[in-house]
């Protein structure tokens, strides 16, 4: 639906986006996720037709968009723009929906009945009349989505659209993007830093790092197979070991680090260099000769050097002669009774190991 070759953006000497190419399917959520700072609002802004690239094409349906206004202005109806902080016009919230309508020359009676039906869709029936400027964060943002589908687009452009808004409030956008994209079939394409909010909603994602675009793909291929370090670190691997593969024997291969060997899966032979990448919630923490036993082959012995609690899981980083990290729950932190100090074995199955080639 929307085809992008070559995008670059450059403003105040600085090169914003680099070299962009992507398409996003008719139909589908598409996230777009990255530090702050990575080009993922530039992007979006491209996409919509607010600014011009520096260099690159963007075609809508098959139509190049680098031309004259009309046209522009054209392919612009045709798609509604969400952004992080929506302005509010101090006016009741119909009006502030019906905008865009007024704006096209609707006619009266059309706009009153489009406006109840955006306002039932958004969740905000019966709020036609309040004051929008006295909407909570969450109303508001609902009343910005509600602007923006009253009009019918055929996709629906977000910018963060949750960073600011407490868990219920996120939960209850997030359930309406999910409604909009199977009740109406809109295209929806949206920026987040929140890597698991892109994992609930999208059916694929692209990595922005650094104004490029460093990865597309299915969620598993993002969080699970990463394109290297920089991706792997920014979905959450820390565990990242380099070593060289000794055999393999059908696509079953012994990997040889510094101070250990692992068994993993990949095709790469004998003598290659390669990288491994292990999610910490894919290692297992066991007390050595405890009751627990594990027919995993992969099992590191070494020492806790730290223990940080995120909420009901801990962070787990044991040196087993290099630093490997682990994710388990607090109750299971407390029932093996880990410490700083501990030791303890990190188990990893084969096929929990994604292997690249290693470029160093």
């Amino acid at each position: 639906m929307i085809r992008i070759y070559g995008l670059s953006r450059q403003a105040g000497g600085r090169k914003i986006l680099d070299d962009i190419s992507l398409e996003i399917r008719r139909g589908e959520i598409f996230t777009l996720i990255g530090p702050s700072g990575s080009g993922k609002t530039t992007l979006l802004r491209l996409i919509d037709l607010l600014d011009r690239p520096t260099t690159g094409k963007i075609f809508f349906d098959g139509k190049d968009t680098d031309g004259p206004e009309p046209v522009r202005l054209a392919i612009r109806r045709r798609m509604g723009m969400v952004f992080q902080k929506s302005a509010a016009l101090n006016t009741t919230v119909a009006e502030n929906v019906a905008f865009g309508l007024k704006f096209r020359g609707t006619d009266t009676a059309q706009i009153t009945q489009r406006v109840r039906s955006a306002l039932e869709l958004v969740g905000l029936s019966g709020f036609e009349e309040r004051r929008a400027v006295t909407l909570s964060g969450g109303e508001m943002q609902r009343v910005a989505i509600a602007r923006a589908m009253v009009t019918g687009p055929e996709v629906l452009l977000l910018d963060e659209p949750t960073a600011n808004l407490d868990p219920v409030s996120t939960e209850i956008i997030e359930d309406l993007l999910i409604k909009i994209n199977s009740r109406m079939h809109t295209t929806i394409l949206f920026s987040t830093h929140d890597m698991i909010q892109g994992q609930r909603l999208a059916h694929r994602m692209g990595v922005i790092m650094n104004g490029r675009l460093a990865q597309v793909g299915s969620l598993h291929e993002i969080f699970y197979q990463p394109e290297g370090k920089e991706v792997a670190r920014f979905v959450g691997i820390d565990t990242i070991l380099r070593g060289v593969v000794q055999t393999n024997e059908n696509g079953h291969a012994k990997v040889m680090l510094d101070h250990a060997s692992l068994e993993a899966i990949t095709p790469c032979l004998p003598g290659k260099k390669v990288a491994l990448y292990i999610r910490p919630e894919e290692v297992t923490i066991s007390i050595p000769d405890g009751v627990r036993r594990t027919s995993v082959r992969n099992q590191l012995t070494g020492t806790i050097t730290r223990l940080v609690s995120l909420g009901p899981f801990i962070r787990v980083t044991v040196d087993c002669g290099t630093p490997i990290t682990a994710l388990i729950t607090t109750r299971s932190c407390g029932e093996l009774g880990l410490t700083v100090g501990m030791t303890v074995v990190a188990s990893v199955k084969a096929t929990a190991i994604h292997v690249r080639a290693d470029p160093a």
